[in-house]
């Protein structure tokens, strides 16, 4: 985790809202910046913001987002600047992340794959990709439909490398949960829409802001892709949302022109958009999150054990009877009396603690302070002590 991130976040890619602004502002509030090269609507523009993104953030990473996908014809070129400026991170996007491997893996690095199902994390791997990038149910634009914490679980079967989890994750507590599920990053979108740096059109924002979860449908109908749309949109456009069209011909050539096109006047979010409930700063949003995450990690670890006790332990307390453990009555998720020296009584992988050795680590805990504070700026060091 490089040491200039203050959260293990990436700002997502955004179709026609992430820019240059957006990530610059990410990079500097401590979090990874990203946009998809789409947005620049030629090699020029795309030059220049490159040029800027690089000369304005310094050593922080950042991320640019490829379609990789047959039909973009602007695949080459987009790669061409790629190999110019060098972003940290290359997410790829709507096809398999080969074409951007050797490019990538030229200068040093990282290619991450967006994927939406477990067999396609497989491919991705077999690849070469160096992350994966799971795209699941609650997601903004092209979504997924399986659960985030189903989806790492299954990756990090077969999988050790960098893992980034997007779908519905709204708060720095979510953020905390999905590290502790065994993610790396987050990819948070939709929180930063209504953002005063990105490229949103203001009624767009205005949309987000006033949105909730059940102003969101899923459907293929725009792009040929599953998408979350949100409806007053796509009823603004003349679409009815409980009468979508079928799925068109996918084709995302970068070099098309967007006059015409369905997918450039409907506007999309994910399941977090509830959350959303002003137009501000990148770094406001961020530090909102920070505060949000560093409470969660506290509780993931010096609370939890003091939970534990004062709420599982006094409700099983009635089961527990004087005498060896395992006798009638006793409940064997809480063991009886070691103080320490369990002499057998405490299961070595720790799945079943006695009373007094779950006191003890939560007063080891508590001593070292290694888990910081609530509100604090946080560092993403402490989190993974935590998780």
């Amino acid at each position: 985790m490089p040491d200039t991130l203050r959260l293990p976040v990436f700002a997502a890619p955004m179709f026609l809202i992430s820019g240059p602004d957006l990530v610059i502002a990410a990079c500097k509030a401590g979090i990874v910046g990203a946009f998809p090269t789409p947005n620049a609507r030629t090699q020029e523009q795309l030059d220049d913001w490159m040029t800027r993104i690089t000369a304005e953030v310094g050593d922080a990473p950042w991320c640019a987002n490829l379609v990789t996908h047959s039909t973009n014809a602007r695949l080459p070129q987009d790669l061409e600047m790629i190999a110019k400026h060098k972003p940290p991170f290359v997410v790829t996007a709507l096809g398999s992340p080969k074409p951007a491997i050797e490019t990538v893996h030229a200068y040093g690095g990282k290619v991450i794959a967006d994927v939406t199902t477990v067999k396609l994390a497989r491919k991705a791997v077999e690849a070469g990709a160096d992350g994966l990038a799971c795209i699941c149910a609650g997601a903004g634009g092209h979504t997924g439909t399986l659960s985030p914490f189903a989806f790492v679980s299954a990756v990090r079967s077969f999988f050790d490398g960098i893992v980034i989890v997007g779908g519905g994750i709204s708060d720095g507590w979510g953020v905390a949960g999905a590290v502790a599920a065994g993610a790396d990053y987050v990819y948070m979108g939709t929180s930063f829409i209504a953002a005063s740096e990105s490229m949103a059109p203001e009624a767009y924002k205005d949309m987000v802001v006033a949105a909730q979860i059940e102003d969101l449908l899923v459907s293929a109908g725009i792009t040929g892709t599953p998408a979350s749309w949100l409806k007053p949109s796509l009823r603004a456009n003349g679409l009815d949302p409980d009468a979508m069209p079928d799925a068109p011909n996918r084709a995302y050539d970068s070099n098309q022109s967007f006059k015409g096109k369905r997918w450039a006047d409907v506007w999309a979010a994910g399941q977090g958009v509830g959350a959303v409930t002003a137009t501000e700063p990148v770094a406001a949003i961020v530090a909102r999150l920070a505060g949000e995450f560093d409470a969660a990690v506290v509780r993931l670890g010096r609370g939890w054990h003091d939970l534990y006790l004062r709420q599982f332990a006094k409700r099983f307390r009635p089961r527990l009877v004087a005498g060896r453990a395992g006798s009638v009555g006793h409940d064997p998720r809480i063991r009886s009396g070691c103080a320490g020296r369990c002499a057998g009584r405490c299961r070595p992988d720790r799945q079943h603690p006695c009373r007094q050795c779950l006191r003890r680590d939560a007063a080891r805990a508590g001593a070292s302070g290694r888990h910081g504070r609530a509100g604090g700026a946080g560092t993403v060091g402490r989190a993974r002590d935590a998780a």
